[in-house]
């Protein structure tokens, strides 16, 4: 498993750790308006999810809006965020931060994502920050675990993933 930390102290996390070749394990989570969605709706697709502890914290919302502000140079990229935040949180979060070109998700329900992807924190029930790029025929081709939670991922190699993604 990877070695993170939240605020300096070691936190266990739950699932399976992804690796770079993997298939891209499904999940289920919500999005603002309550249905459910999969990996499965974005089939066909390239990904770059990236989970975050809460949209209601600096490093997560300037993730957020990093992504949003990038994503029409990625062309046909879909961006995922997923967070244990309420559907209703993040809907009220997006409308005022302006976010149009990311999807965020709730794993508050299940920790569907959260146990899938290896990231669900289990002494906080929030989840890890990670990034994750899945291309359009659902392999893992880019992975960062950040290893301290509180810390900006590497937008740079990020971005590069999505973009050469097929």
């Amino acid at each position: 498993m990877a070695n993170v930390t939240f605020k300096g102290n070691a936190i266990t996390l739950l699932g399976n750790e992804v690796k770079v070749g993997d298939k891209a394990p499904n999940f289920t989570v919500l999005a603002n308006d309550l249905s459910e969605v999969t990996l499965e709706n974005t089939k066909g697709q390239v990904r770059l999810i990236s989970s975050v502890p809460s949209l209601d914290t600096g490093v997560c919302d300037a993730e957020t809006r990093r992504f949003n502000e990038e994503a029409n140079s990625l062309g046909n990229v879909k961006i995922l965020t997923v967070s244990v935040d309420l559907p209703f949180a993040q809907k009220r979060w997006c409308a005022a931060a302006g976010i149009e070109n990311v999807q965020t998700l709730s794993d508050h329900r299940d920790l569907s994502f959260g146990e899938a992807y290896g990231v669900a924190i289990q002494e906080l029930r929030l989840l890890a920050r990670a990034v994750f790029v899945v291309d359009s025929s659902d392999t893992v081709v880019y992975v960062e675990y950040v290893s301290e939670a509180t810390n900006h991922p590497n937008y740079e190699a990020a971005l590069e993933a999505a973009r050469n993604a097929k």
